[in-house]
């Protein structure tokens, strides 16, 4: 499969390459510091599963942080533990590309490449996002999925076609985690009289904070 990839996507990915290193070069590494930035950023999506879990703690979000802890850990099931190691792509700067990997002071992983994890992390988290909440504004978030792809592409982490895969992979997790999170909750919903299924849905972290009224220390006394 990976040879397959790199015989097949050879002229794009290289193209991809040679653009992203002659940014590189004119404009003296002034874009590095913002890219690897970016990456870091990403890294085993850790910040998505932390906004995950806060959304998760709100009632009027709680869907929300659901369906995209569902989407991160679809995804990475999917793009690190299954599709990494069955298609066993090279890393670019082992594969040619060490030059461009060089000039860029990029970071070394003992990991294949295909698909690109960072991309498919923030791609799933953001499309959970556009999926759940209001379209107008959650679109903005894959602005940021292009420029952790081309991030990943500039430091020579991953070649353009492991991007491409980690959106594809993001986007079919959150989708997926969208509609088991519609038969979550239903369950929920039909269970509610039940005391677990109700902390589910009627627990907010606000009340942790909410000072109590004396009726409510008194119940709680009795």
């Amino acid at each position: 499969m990976a040879e397959w990839l790199n015989n097949t996507f050879y002229g794009f990915d290289n193209g991809a390459f040679n653009a992203f290193h002659n940014l590189a070069e004119k404009a003296g590494g002034f874009f590095t510091p913002l890219f690897k930035a970016v990456s870091l950023i990403g890294t085993k999506g850790i910040i998505f599963f932390v906004l995950a879990i806060v959304l998760m703690c709100f009632v009027k979000t709680r869907k929300q942080g659901v369906c995209m802890f569902g989407a991160l850990c679809i995804g990475a099931i999917i793009a690190s533990f299954i599709l990494k190691n069955a298609v066993a792509r090279v890393r670019p700067y082992d594969a040619g590309y060490s030059e461009f990997w060089e000039y860029v002071g990029g970071a070394s992983s003992d990991s294949f490449c295909f698909p690109s994890g960072h991309t498919t992390m923030i791609a799933a988290a953001m499309t959970a996002l556009f999926i759940c909440f209001n379209k107008k504004w959650s679109w903005v978030g894959f602005l940021g999925v292009i420029l952790m792809g081309v991030a990943r592409v500039y430091l020579i982490a991953h070649y353009m076609t492991d991007v491409i895969g980690g959106i594809i992979v993001g986007v079919v997790s959150a989708i997926a985690a969208y509609f088991i999170t519609k038969l979550i909750f239903y369950i929920l919903e039909k269970y509610k009289d039940k005391k677990f299924c109700a902390w589910c849905l009627n627990f907010d972290v606000k009340s942790c904070f909410k000072k109590k009224t004396g009726a409510e220390e008194e119940n709680e006394n009795k």
